[in-house]
């Protein structure tokens, strides 16, 4: 670099000062090329005449110390070389604008490399073998930066920073002469705060990478969040696989997840969503966005490539929001420069030339200008204060011009190429944009603007792949299971239908209260059965309310009152129906046959015991542990129509503490009611008046009902958590029930009264016949429970019974005639022919077997002789057209028969013991007036018995 003048400053006077005065070992020759590049093309500096923009080329310069990484094996060397044209343009312009006149700046370059050793060396050679720096300008590596300053506060020294944007350099305790105007790392988290309650998210979830850069900012986001109603609720952290933190996010249903990772573990992240299906409507991924383009190609591109294809990495990666800050800002205004931030880009970019960009240069040209600003107003506090110092005096001892340095640093407030520059504890209140990764691509869909902390959203800019923003959580929407109102009022009609054929029973049995038919089947406990079964049907209505038509203190209101009515229901209607049954049972099972009134009046005081029973279960229920309304709730299912939300079905049950040991009580107690009614319809069954039998339709009403009640017992608890199905199967158990009960009792009633009134009240006559024996078969067994061989026997011994009767009848009437004989011809008859004897012996022995016979079945003796006390009883018209069976048994047949026959057995009888001869005419004779008695002897003797 050839000098002009005799001042031997060049365009680029660091340069050339810094080689002719480093130490040995600063290595600057691999940043002169680059240097020269950007050096114009005569080499040398220009001379401003008088009245030119410029200052005169005597004017003194102030120094500044550069520090950034310039060479070419260094990473983050492109940052350096990136920003170089930007410097040159803003030096360029402040000189042409003469803002520091009569002074110009000379910025002398330091390359760090990025290693903590030569940036520390460097940072001393610059202090000691060069001229005093006003300020430092650079710091790129955290590591370099943070070492020079915590060390800038001895020396005096104002560092500003284009590019080092780690959160650790923002403790002004310990870096307290140290500013940035690019925002750092933190400065994200009052954006993402913003971001967060624009959309209402106020749960979310952490995944940090376990540097201490992102260490650092997780933490400053929990406290940036705290006290903000937005809950952390899960921190996850990962070193080297993020698979396992990210399967714990899901699994505390994390949905917003706030990661601080590098590029390279992106890529590994949004491989491991896309795994655990952690992408798409229901999540959303905020990161960092200052990954270079295209970055989830580079991944692949490396030693450690992701597991997942392209397409399935785009796929989790789709909609996921980065932010960073703005390299420029987007406003169309002019800046402190003149020019608008969309100009300066263009001028830089025909600057640099063939020189990569660097997204820091807008930060490092707003840099420039924020030096000059600040030594700006140093001069201008020294000429307002009447001191004598000047600023190119200053030394590295001097503390009082130092703080000029840093109070006017602390004043900047103007609009730069990156927006309103303006520092808040020498943290630059930068903008934040916000980047949308769609298609393949990230577009900018928002910014924060940190000094008016207002965020703007593009329009139209940012999608979801839902149709709304994804919730914060799993939304769980409780919905209640509730009874379709179709099907209850389907139910309801009938039901109704059901109490008006009810009623209509009701009005048919009082109003043929009087009919023989009614009268003798108790109508009163009819009207019960009738009520029983009303209530039962008043039941189902109560049974279809639930938290969709009543509120909550209803709802469990209707649980004692349904209970209640269905079980006082119940016990009328079979109460009276078993009431009746008993009092047939105990008339026609009365085996004394004593006269046996039961009248209504003790029916219905049955009927009342039981009801009284039901009231005191019910009643130590509700008092001890009464029925309470208890929600059930039900795993989570998707919305059907399609949202972002859960629903979690619940239901409404009335239950209590001890509802098994309850309903076990009702249970056992109606079922020994029912057993005790089938007792009863069994009994009797072969009763056959059918004006007061009703056993055969009890027993059927018990077998309907006991069958329904078990059916809908199981498949009502099968269904438990299906409510339609359960009050229709509930409804229709005591629908059908309660009609097939009602229909069993009247129908036939009805039927009857309709076709033949007086069938009802025609007893039947027990007739032994041979065309009867069957029924009387029957009859008996009922009496007797004699076993079927015994039946058999019974039967023959009846027609042999039937056979002798008319003997004893025929012979009856030939003994009459013989002793009409004897009556009208006493003298003739001096004694009896020996065929006499024999049909007098015929006579006895028949009587002998008869009664024997009798003696031998008590039963069918007293079943004949309830039959002849019948006859008795009965009235006839005519005797004459009985059966002769019926008429020897009479009291009028044996007193005669009687009155003929002794005086015959008397004769009979005394031969036989010593007495008067059977031929004597008159029992008055003395037995020795017969000569004959001494020398005939009777046949046979006559063995009278049972008489």
């Amino acid at each position: 670099m050839a000098s002009s003048g005799g001042s031997g400053r060049s365009r680029f006077s660091p340069v050339a000062t810094a080689a002719s005065q480093a130490a040995p070992g600063l290595r600057l020759a691999p940043m002169l090329p680059l240097l020269l590049l950007l050096l114009p093309a005569s080499g040398g500096s220009r001379a401003f005449p008088r009245g030119s923009a410029g200052p005169p080329l005597n004017s003194p310069p102030l120094s500044i110390m550069g520090l950034m990484p310039l060479t070419d094996n260094v990473a983050k060397g492109s940052i350096g070389r990136g920003v170089l044209p930007a410097v040159e343009l803003a030096i360029q312009q402040i000189r042409n604008e003469s803002l520091l006149y009569p002074y110009f700046l000379d910025l002398r370059l330091y390359d760090t490399e990025c290693d903590n050793a030569k940036g520390l060396k460097a940072f001393y050679d610059a202090i000691k073998y060069g001229p005093n720096h006003l300020m430092v300008f650079g710091g790129v590596c955290p590591s370099v930066t943070s070492i020079i300053a915590e060390s800038l506060k001895g020396w005096n020294l104002v560092q500003l920073s284009f590019a080092a944007t780690t959160p650790v350099l923002a403790d002004k305790k310990k870096y307290p002469y140290f500013f940035r105007t690019v925002p750092s790392d933190n400065a994200v988290n009052p954006a993402i705060l913003k971001l967060l309650k624009y959309y209402q998210w106020k749960r979310v979830g952490t995944l940090t990478q376990d540097i201490q850069r992102f260490s650092e900012v997780r933490n400053d986001l929990t406290g940036v969040l705290y006290g903000e109603g937005i809950e952390i609720s899960d921190t996850a952290s990962f070193s080297n696989d993020p698979c396992n933190s990210v399967k714990k996010l899901k699994s505390n249903d994390v949905r917003i997840i706030l990661g601080q990772f590098d590029q390279n573990m992106a890529a590994k992240v949004f491989c491991c969503a896309y795994h655990e299906n952690m992408f798409g409507s229901k999540y959303q991924w905020i990161i960092p966005g200052w990954y270079e383009p295209s970055w989830w190609e580079l991944a692949h591109s490396e030693g450690n490539p992701s597991p997942c294809l392209s397409k399935n990495l785009l796929a989790a990666m789709e909609g996921y929001i980065g932010v960073d800050f703005e390299p420029l800002s987007s406003k169309e205004i002019k800046t402190i420069s003149g020019r608008t931030p969309q100009q300066y880009e263009k001028e830089y970019n025909d600057k640099r030339s063939d020189v990569g960009p660097s997204k820091f240069h807008g930060y490092a040209y707003d840099g420039i200008w924020v030096i000059a600003k600040t030594l700006q107003r140093a001069m201008e506090h020294l000429r307002s204060s009447n001191r004598h110092q000047r600023i190119q005096d200053f030394n590295y001892t001097d503390h009082k011009l130092g703080k000029i340095f840093l109070d006017a640093m602390n004043e900047t407030n103007f609009f730069g190429v990156t927006g309103q520059v303006v520092f808040r504890n020498g943290e630059r209140m930068g903008t934040i944009k916000f980047t949308q990764f769609q298609d393949s691509s990230e577009v900018k869909v928002g910014e924060y603007n940190a000094v008016a902390d207002t965020l703007e959203i593009i329009n139209d800019t940012i999608r979801f792949q839902g149709s709304e923003p994804p919730k914060d959580k799993t939304i769980i929407q409780e919905q209640l299971r509730e009874i379709s109102l179709p099907l209850y009022s389907i139910l309801s009609a009938l039901t109704i239908l059901g109490m008006i054929m009810a009623s209509a029973f009701l009005f048919f049995n009082i109003k043929n209260r009087n009919q023989k038919l009614i009268k003798m089947s108790s109508p009163y406990m009819n009207n019960l059965i009738i009520l029983g079964g009303m209530l039962s049907y008043a039941s189902i209505f109560l049974f279809g309310l639930d938290g969709s038509f009543v509120s909550e203190k209803t709802f469990e209101t209707l649980c004692t009152v349904r209970t209640w009515i269905l079980t006082v229901g119940y016990t009328t209607a079979f109460g009276a129906m078993f009431a009746k049954t008993w009092r047939v049972h105990a008339i026609f099972k009365n085996v004394k046959m004593k006269k046996k009134i039961i009248k209504d009046q003790k029916l219905l005081v049955i009927v009342g015991g039981m009801l009284l029973i039901d009231l005191c279960i019910l009643i130590c229920w509700q008092a001890v542990d009464p029925l309470r309304r208890t929600v059930e709730k039900y795993n989570m299912e998707p919305d059907p129509a399609g949202r972002d939300i859960s629903i979690r079905p619940i239901l409404e049950h009335c239950e209590n503490s001890h509802m098994t040991i309850w309903l076990g009580i009702v249970y056992a107690y109606k079922g020994l009611l029912m057993l005790f009614g089938c007792f009863l319809a069994w009994e009797t069954r072969n009763v056959s008046i059918p004006a007061l039998n009703d056993s055969k339709y009890i027993g059927m009403s018990v077998y309907n009902v006991g069958i329904m009640c078990i059916i809908g017992a199981a498949v009502s608890f099968l269904t438990r958590d299906q409510p339609n199905v359960q009050f229709c199967i509930v409804a229709l158990v005591i629908i059908f029930c309660s009609t097939i009960t009602l229909c069993l009792v009247f129908v036939p009633k009805l039927i009857t009264l309709r076709t033949n009134p007086d069938a009802a009240t025609q007893n039947r006559r027990f007739q032994f016949t041979q065309n009867q024996k069957k029924e009387d078969s029957k009859t008996s067994t009922s009496v007797t429970s004699v076993n079927q061989a015994s039946t058999s026997r019974l039967e023959g011994l009846q027609s042999e019974n039937h056979r002798l009767r008319m003997k004893i009848t025929e012979l009856d009437k030939d003994l009459e005639e013989v002793t009409m004989q004897l009556q009208d011809t006493p003298e003739k008859t001096t004694y009896i022919k020996q065929n006499h004897y024999q049909e007098l012996n015929d006579i006895l022995n028949i009587r002998n077997f008869t009664e024997s016979t009798d003696g031998e079945k008590a039963i069918l003796k007293n079943h004949l002789d309830q039959n002849t006390q019948l006859q008795w009883n009965t009235t006839e018209p005519s005797r004459s057209s009985q059966d002769p069976r019926e008429d020897i048994n009479s009291p009028e047949h044996i007193q005669r028969r009687l009155s003929l026959q002794l005086p015959i057995l008397h004769h009979a009888y005394l031969p036989s013991i010593g007495g008067v001869d059977a031929s004597c005419a008159s029992p008055c004779v003395s037995p020795t007036a017969s000569p004959r008695h001494r020398h005939v002897q009777p046949p046979f003797r006559v063995m009278v018995s049972g008489l």
